[in-house]
């Protein structure tokens, strides 16, 4: 086999790391040379031992405002006009006609749902890979999560899972952008217009992130998102629903501010439909006023350098990075995720994987489980508001559906990396491929490492 001819995954996988070393050249090998040494977690010295930048970063211009609104006593915005101020500056930003904000991302959720009149007896197709609350609106409105299976590629919902998945009680699609990455919203739409769904997009991670150009959340009925703390735009808790149907959206107005009438919700009287009270309160808008300016700039940064690091892993055997539709023409990065193949690592566990990229001063996380095997959802199925809502046969035919390889197999291979990671610089991003590269360089000591500890702990239970 001619080396010239092998692309740089082939020759990684055949080759030792002192082979590598020496036998590369150029820029490839200047890469390698740099990250050879022992690994930190054996005792090495570490790639990196500086923090990446912190998050959220606070704007000193953001002061004044909040001093004024709380030394004001003009709290809620009934009395103020800041938070309307934010929703109109949000809306445009969106591309949207309207925007309502909520006091966090899971009321805008729930929100949207009652406003598109989702509920008790419906069927919400969703993905299974995503945080908790999606779960939690669907089974909190008394609806069936019917998930359909990820792609592990990208992350997302496979649209090609989710016909099967539907029923003559399939009342919306909900899909999640998790990660900030943007679902196949064309394949969505097209399915959902053909069996008369609506659609509801969880762009909670996906602020600014795009679909042919169109900004993710105005490609459905409804799009939601949130900003809690890590939220690239972060108010510490708050959310929003925005769209393009006016009608509706004096809909999501008048039932988050308790049922009172606005724009084509008439008033026949103080309260004219059933509502609730999930208002963003008056400091909270002005807190995301000052976070609004950063958030084009930041954005194009971290496509940047998630483009670079990138082009930096994807040739490391075991390393998949995440696959982007074509369609999309950005992302958001709330996190940046690859697929970590043991095999090509000496068997070496994902659990250890992590610990070596954090010995070397690269934050990472497992991201999400299998969270419709935790309880959460036969406890749900058991409960009188389920039992009630729906037949034996069909609860009894969802428990026996409840299974998602694809999600099952990306649950254990899944690498994240925080979003403030990638608002660092380019040598920052090195650091990120070379802790990378300097694990699989190490993967023979490391696996050895783990099947000795491994080794020692069963020996240890045994005495």
């Amino acid at each position: 086999m001619n080396k010239k001819n092998l692309t740089r995954r082939e020759f990684l996988a055949v080759a030792s790391t002192g082979t590598i070393i020496a036998a590369t050249s150029g820029r490839i090998g200047a890469y390698a040379s740099k990250t050879a040494g022992k690994a930190a977690i054996l005792g090495g010295k570490a790639v990196r031992t500086k923090p990446f930048p912190g998050w959220p970063v606070w704007d000193r211009n953001a002061e004044k405002s909040v001093l004024e609104i709380l030394r004001s006593g003009n709290w809620y915005r009934g009395n103020g006009k800041t938070v309307t101020e934010f929703e109109k500056k949000y809306a445009e930003l969106m591309g949207a006609k309207a925007c309502v904000c909520t006091v966090n991302g899971t009321n805008a959720l729930l929100t949207a749902m009652h406003a598109l009149d989702v509920g008790v007896g419906d069927e919400v197709i969703v993905s299974p890979y995503t945080f908790i609350a999606t779960y939690n609106v669907v089974l909190g409105s008394c609806a069936l999560p019917v998930f359909a299976d990820t792609d592990p590629e990208t992350f997302q919902i496979n649209p090609d899972k989710i016909e099967e998945r539907i029923t003559p009680k399939t009342r919306a699609i909900l899909p999640v952008h998790i990660l900030g990455l943007p679902a196949n919203m064309g394949r969505i739409n097209a399915i959902a217009k053909k069996h008369n769904l609506v659609v509801i997009e969880d762009a909670c991670q996906a602020w600014m992130a795009e679909w042919n150009h169109k900004k993710i959340g105005t490609l459905g009925d409804l799009g939601c998102f949130s900003f809690q703390n890590s939220k690239h735009l972060p108010i510490g808790e708050g959310g929003a629903v925005i769209g393009n149907d006016e009608e509706l959206m004096d809909r999501v107005w008048s039932y988050h501010n308790c049922g009172r009438p606005y724009g084509s919700i008439k008033k026949t009287s103080n309260y004219p439909i059933i509502g609730t009270n999930r208002r963003m309160t008056e400091y909270q808008a002005a807190i995301g006023l000052s976070q609004i300016q950063r958030l084009e700039e930041d954005t194009e940064r971290r496509n940047r350098n998630a483009k670079y690091l990138t082009s930096k892993i994807k040739d490391i055997p075991g390393i998949l990075p995440h696959r982007l539709y074509k369609e999309v023409t950005r992302a958001a990065y709330h996190l940046y995720p690859f697929r970590y193949k043991k095999e090509y690592f000496n068997d070496l566990s994902r659990d250890r994987f992590l610990s070596a990229l954090r010995a070397e001063g690269i934050p990472c996380s497992s991201g999400y489980g299998p969270q419709y095997n935790d309880g959460l959802i036969e406890d749900a199925l058991n409960s009188k508001n389920f039992t009630r809502s729906f037949s034996k046969a069909r609860l009894n035919q969802y428990r026996r559906e409840n299974h998602y390889p694809d999600n099952d197999q990306l649950c254990k291979e899944a690498v994240w990396f925080g979003q403030n990671m990638l608002l660092g610089s380019k040598q920052d991003i090195d650091d990120i491929a070379d802790a990378i590269l300097k694990t699989y360089e190490n993967r023979d000591k490391l696996a050895q490492s783990d099947k000795n500890s491994s080794k020692y702990q069963k020996d240890s239970v045994a005495l």
